[in-house]
């Protein structure tokens, strides 16, 4: 199964998605929020998505600001809509400077939501396998 990651934006929302092993990340597509609804349901239909991980914008300083409070309340509205899918948040904290810094074509800007989302998605991605190499040394002692 794989997992799709959501940078939500008020007016952009990269998206990104992994393999189907849950190892590698790829940018995937920047879409406008207002039919990120349409979106997801297409997407569901066509992949097999098990889990949606959503950047949580938190301040450097780790605490939650007006932007994390409002991306928390879409999070919870899409998982309404959509309860068939596990639902988490993921700390965002400077993937987009980051995908601004690796994107090639600096006028491409809605490209870098996309990239911000694959980032995301990476160090999610990353934690679950240190997770699973941890526990499977537990169980190996």
């Amino acid at each position: 199964m794989k997992i799709l990651a959501l940078d939500l934006g008020d007016q952009w929302t990269g998206t990104a998605l992994s393999d189907a092993l849950g190892i590698l990340a790829r940018p995937y597509q920047t879409v406008t929020t207002s039919l990120l609804i349409q979106f997801l349901e297409k997407i569901f239909k066509e992949e097999k998505i098990s889990t949606v991980v959503v950047g949580y914008p938190k301040t450097m300083q780790g605490n939650e600001s007006q932007q994390t409070k409002t991306i928390v309340a879409m999070k919870e509205s899409l998982e309404k809509q959509f309860p068939e899918k596990i639902w988490t948040l993921w700390d965002e904290r400077l993937t987009s400077k980051q995908a601004g810094s690796l994107q090639s074509n600096k006028g491409d800007k809605q490209r870098i939501h996309s990239l911000a989302a694959a980032l995301i998605l990476e160090s999610y991605l990353m934690h679950v396998a240190y997770k699973r190499m941890c526990a499977q040394d537990q169980s190996e002692e």
